[in-house]
């Protein structure tokens, strides 16, 4: 909108003639002389009036408002326009640049918290990656310093240094995992599965795990197959995660349980175990990458540090949170819904 400074000169010029009119009426002045007063009165208040306003005010408001028209299209229209610039322009161009002011303030906290994240991230991965490096390199440069004659040495040495390698190589490929989940890049392949098989198939890859820590496996449920509508592959990621996790913090002779709560419209997945648990305080932030409960006792477990954002992203692609309920010493139950059916074909 731009605004005229003509209409208001017009008016203010006829008020001030005719004020000055009325005035010289009360003098006795003749009508002719009252005529050319009101004419003169009228021209140079309107002349003096449009020139101040044109000039000094108007021009400026109006490129004030071209700007934020500009700024309004360039944000999206995210600037509101206020009823009250219609009425006051200057305090409808106020508010519209008070709009504008938060609007930036809010971008500007945006990439501060996301530069704090960065160098947060950057340096987690960093001692993340120093960690098995450090370790590999260590039994390498101690074979090259003589310990290669020694037969057993030799071979100890370097199956610690292949252990700390292969973990290296899960940290970087659940990295890339992360980063293709949150940049689009790995996209979802819905359709129907059964998560009694699905929680089969990683019972299977995690036997052996199971086995060294003496801990059962056991899927509780009467109900088979339970459907869902999800991608089979990223589901068996954040079941593997849950349950690696459950094996990992069970007691020796612990047991890991998978069940399933099915309601109407979605099934509720549950891995439990009666392991170490999750004092309250962490619950918020267990989600997050590389946070860690105990650090040296994690560490000494293995893992990467990145099982459980992997799970949050992939959920989150799904439309679902992962959801925890742990006491210490009495174990953790982590669980997530998926919907029974693709949307729009629910049945009865």
């Amino acid at each position: 909108m731009v605004y005229s400074s003509r209409t208001l000169a017009l008016l203010l010029a006829i008020s001030i003639a005719l004020v000055t009119t009325a005035f010289l009426s009360l003098l006795d002045v003749k009508s002719s002389a009252l005529l050319v007063a009101l004419f003169i009165s009228f021209s140079v208040s309107y002349l003096l009036v449009f020139v101040v306003l044109e000039f000094l005010i108007f021009r400026e408001i109006n490129k004030i408002n071209k700007l934020i028209s500009k700024l309004r299209k360039k944000e999206l229209n995210r600037i509101t326009r206020h009823k009250s610039s219609l009425l006051n322009p200057l305090k409808g161009i106020n508010e519209e640049i008070y709009s504008f002011a938060e609007l930036k303030q809010k971008e500007i906290d945006e990439l501060k918290k996301l530069e704090a994240f960065r160098r947060e991230f950057i340096a987690d991965v960093s001692h993340e990656l120093k960690t098995p490096i450090f370790a590999a390199q260590g039994f390498v440069h101690t074979l090259l310093d003589g310990a290669v004659n020694d037969k057993s040495v030799r071979t100890k040495f370097l199956k610690k240094a292949a252990k700390s390698l292969d973990g290296l190589d899960a940290l970087v490929q659940d990295l890339l995992t992360l980063s293709q989940i949150e940049t689009g890049q790995i996209k979802m392949h819905f359709e129907s599965i059964d998560l009694v098989k699905l929680t089969e198939e990683v019972f299977e890859q995690l036997e052996d795990k199971a086995k060294k820590r003496n801990v059962r496996l056991r899927i509780d449920t009467e109900t088979r197959p339970v459907i869902v509508y999800a991608d089979w592959q990223r589901i068996f990621q954040v079941i593997s995660n849950l349950v690696s996790n459950a094996i990992k913090h069970s007691y020796e002779g612990g047991e890991v349980i998978v069940w399933f709560e099915i309601g109407k419209k979605n099934v509720t997945t549950h891995v439990r175990d009666y392991g170490e648990g999750i004092p309250a305080e962490h619950l918020p932030r267990i989600f997050e990458r590389f946070y860690r409960v105990d650090k040296s006792r994690s560490r000494e477990k293995g893992g990467t540090g990145l099982g459980l954002a992997i799970v949050k992203h992939i959920l989150e692609n799904h439309n679902t949170k992962a959801e925890v309920k742990s006491e210490p010493e009495k174990g953790s139950d982590f669980f997530f819904k998926l919907p029974r059916f693709k949307p729009g074909e629910e049945k009865e």
